[in-house]
């Protein structure tokens, strides 16, 4: 019989999954970057030292970058106080998520495990098999040379290949390289064509030094650019004349593209209206993959109001999530109707304003009585304050007790003070939401919120994913 105790463990869990998707320490639009910081930092005390196992599981579910590199900061530093069992788990884990993390924030995470001390077996273990498994070592000696010389110095490790020693750790450079990339960066400290044999990231600062001028410099690297070089750049491309950088639209993921798209001029989205539309409707039918018209009659309730601007940190985030969403579910629909918070109804053209009446919105979806109604929301409530919850308790309680339509609620937005996403109604199920890509796993992890399952289906449902996360590689 499940216990009191199961039930809080449960939703303590669910309530540090919701931060761990959302939050990244960053400024929000209704809390400042400290008090996310301080707020994200108390929920990883709390889950590691009561809620291990769960704890470390986590890293097989949608969370975002900033939260797996800091559990798998927490998990080492502590490596004293797990079992021989959790050790053996979580080194799986913690290998297995490092594999997805971007280079930097790997590098990133070591450089401050170095700082806080932290250099036993298991650590130096990971740090070896990471470091042996990237595929071009002298890409990363090149372009991450401070992080790669670190990790090296603090696991005790020698360079993974023969030239990097004299490069890393030599003052005095050999006359040349056997390796381009390596004899690239020594020529293009007197040499401006070497540059363009860089990554981009390397090849800006030595540009600046020869003082190269902006626009021919980004089209000369135009063909060293990684597609979200291309994405960032392509607008102060296209302004300096640089036409040879283009973004590739038709591979972007779905939420990142809602981004750029949202931060283009009105009048750009006009006149690239089939080209933008296209590209947001193919990545939402790769996302959905097979569960394309699978989800039935499906009404949205989308938030566009001021605050979906987010912050300067993260900048229409919350919108983009919205957006990335809406195209997603007409996707995963077989017949579906996006209701915005401001009435607009050319999703291409959206853009932060007005207050947010989120219970009128969930009245005119509702009346339509469909098979789902997603509400993707900060869940601020405010024209009327209140409307929402009452609209929603009243459906639940009167006209539809035996649930014939599900009501999710997604959040964006971390709210620091009460460490969770902001809930819209006590009978409706939250779950916090980054990418849009994951919002079929998270409406299945939200039913969790609802209170009608504990914490052993929640265990279940955690050792299944993981599971999968370490046989298949896929992340959940």
């Amino acid at each position: 019989m499940e216990t009191h105790e199961d039930l809080i463990a449960a939703d303590d869990v669910l309530l540090f999954v919701n931060a761990a998707i959302t939050a990244t320490g960053q400024r929000e639009f209704h809390s400042g970057g400290a008090e996310q910081h301080l707020s994200l930092e108390f929920l990883h005390a709390y889950l590691l030292g009561n809620y291990r196992e769960l704890y470390a599981a986590t890293l097989a579910l949608d969370i975002n970058d900033h939260n797996a590199a800091l559990i798998v900061r927490n998990l080492l530093t502590t490596a004293a106080e797990a079992t021989a069992e959790q050790r053996r788990t979580e080194g799986r884990l913690i290998a297995r998520r490092l594999a997805l993390l971007p280079p930097q924030r790997v590098y990133r995470l070591f450089a401050a495990l170095r700082r806080a001390r932290v250099n036993n077996r298991r650590t130096r273990a990971i740090m070896r098999d990471w470091l042996a498994a990237r595929p071009d070592p002298a890409l990363d000696a090149v372009k991450y040379r401070s992080g790669l010389k670190g990790a090296l110095k603090h696991a005790h490790l020698p360079p993974p290949h023969q030239e990097l020693g004299p490069f890393l750790f030599r003052a005095k450079q050999p006359a040349s390289y056997r390796e381009p990339l390596l004899d690239a960066w020594r020529r293009a400290h007197f040499e401006q064509a070497a540059i363009y044999e860089l990554p981009f990231t390397v090849a800006e600062g030595f540009a600046a030094k020869h003082g190269i001028a902006r626009g021919a410099f980004l089209e000369r690297i135009a063909p060293n650019l990684t597609r979200l070089e291309r994405l960032r750049l392509q607008g102060s491309a296209r302004a300096l004349g640089a036409a040879a950088v283009s973004a590739e639209l038709d591979r972007m993921p779905l939420t990142r593209l809602a981004s750029y798209v949202l931060g283009l001029p009105l009048e750009e989205r006009t006149a690239r209206r089939a080209e933008l539309t296209g590209a947001l409707t193919a990545a939402a039918e790769r996302t959905a993959g097979p569960l394309r018209g699978s989800w039935g009659r499906v009404a949205a309730v989308l938030d566009d109001s001021f605050s979906s601007y987010g912050s300067g940190q993260k900048r229409r985030r919350p919108l983009a999530a919205a957006l990335a969403s809406h195209h997603l579910l007409a996707a995963l629909a077989t017949e579906y109707r996006a209701h915005w918070t401001s009435g607009r109804t050319d999703a291409l053209l959206l853009h932060p304003s007005g207050p947010t009446p989120l219970g009128l919105r969930i009245l005119d979806a509702l009346d339509a009585a469909p098979d789902r109604l997603l509400i993707v929301s900060d869940g601020w409530d405010n024209a009327p304050p209140g409307l929402a919850a009452e609209v929603l308790r009243i459906w639940r309680t009167r006209l539809d007790p035996h649930g014939r339509t599900a009501v999710v609620h997604l959040n964006p937005v971390y709210d620091a003070e009460d460490f969770d996403v902001r809930r819209l109604a006590p009978g409706v199920p939250t779950a916090g939401l980054r990418d849009a890509e994951d919002l079929p796993a998270l409406v299945e992890l939200a039913r969790f919120a609802e209170g009608r399952t504990g914490l052993p289906e929640l265990r279940a449902h955690l050792a299944d994913r993981v599971a999968a996360f370490l046989t298949d590689g896929n992340p959940a």
